[in-house]
């Protein structure tokens, strides 16, 4: 963004944002041209799974019985996870599945968190790679989950098979299937997707507007700085989105693993 910025106050040529302003050059120093697989998205991904890891170590590593504030810190962020999703969600049993939901919250936060932070400024979600392996990683969590909870075939029957007159199951099976086994981890991968791809998209917008136009002509001094508060208002309001979505996202994964350990349908 801040690249695109500059063009732009510089009095060059301006181009509106686009889709291929989330597909970044490569950041190694050799071979460049054929180096699209480490970008700077690359980048940010390892760069919060090392300080996820780092902190959460650092936390425990001498655990006190009054804790010290990155201790407390660490506590109610895993307090939070396991109270209020995955025992909300999933009853006593979802303890078990604390380490995983608060992970997954802290990793999705994290990666979101990045799309406000300067020298960033992007998430990594806003590239549908991302928030696609987390969701096959949640969808293959809860099929594994009731498969070992009930067994093959009762799994598949409980989540197939409704309770409902025979003579309608043949309509209901197909939409079962796909609601549970192709809706789930799409929806849950574009969800994320969509959210982090359209702030960006705004934040860019009104940035780079406030710029195009000052640079067409001084009268539109007063809208350029309109532009720029408004981007200033649109960062807060993406710090909520930032916030909500990784509750939305662990939530629903705690949802279908409590479908997943249902004894009934």
């Amino acid at each position: 963004m801040f690249g695109q910025a500059n063009v732009l106050a510089q009095g060059e040529a301006a181009f509106p944002p686009s889709v291929e302003d989330f597909y970044l050059p490569s950041i190694l120093p050799w071979g460049a041209e054929n180096s699209y697989w480490f970008t700077k998205i690359t980048a940010m991904v390892w760069l919060a799974v090392g300080i996820l890891a780092i902190y959460f170590l650092v936390s425990y590593r001498k655990p006190q019985l009054v804790p010290t504030k990155k201790q407390w810190i660490a506590e109610s962020i895993y307090g939070f996870v396991r109270n209020n999703i995955a025992v909300d969600m999933i009853g006593h049993a979802g303890v078990r599945f604390a380490p995983y939901f608060t992970t997954l919250f802290c990793f999705i936060v994290l990666t979101n968190f990045f799309a406000i932070v300067p020298g960033f400024q992007i998430s990594p979600n806003s590239h549908i790679a991302f928030p696609a392996v987390l969701a096959a990683i949640s969808y293959v969590m809860f099929i594994w989950v009731g498969i070992r909870h009930h067994g093959f075939g009762k799994f598949f029957k409980n989540s197939l098979i409704p309770p409902a007159p025979w003579y309608i199951l043949p309509l209901l099976i197909p939409i079962e299937f796909f609601s549970n086994f192709l809706v789930r981890p799409f929806s849950l991968a574009v969800r994320l997707f969509a959210n982090m791809f359209a702030g960006h998209m705004l934040l860019l917008v009104f940035t780079l507007g406030g710029f195009a136009m000052l640079n067409a002509s001084a009268w539109f001094a007063p809208v350029s700085l309109l532009s720029w508060v408004m981007t200033v208002a649109l960062t807060f309001l993406e710090f909520l989105v930032i916030v909500l979505q990784a509750y939305v996202f662990t939530v629903l994964t705690a949802s279908y693993v409590q479908g997943a350990l249902a004894e009934e349908h």
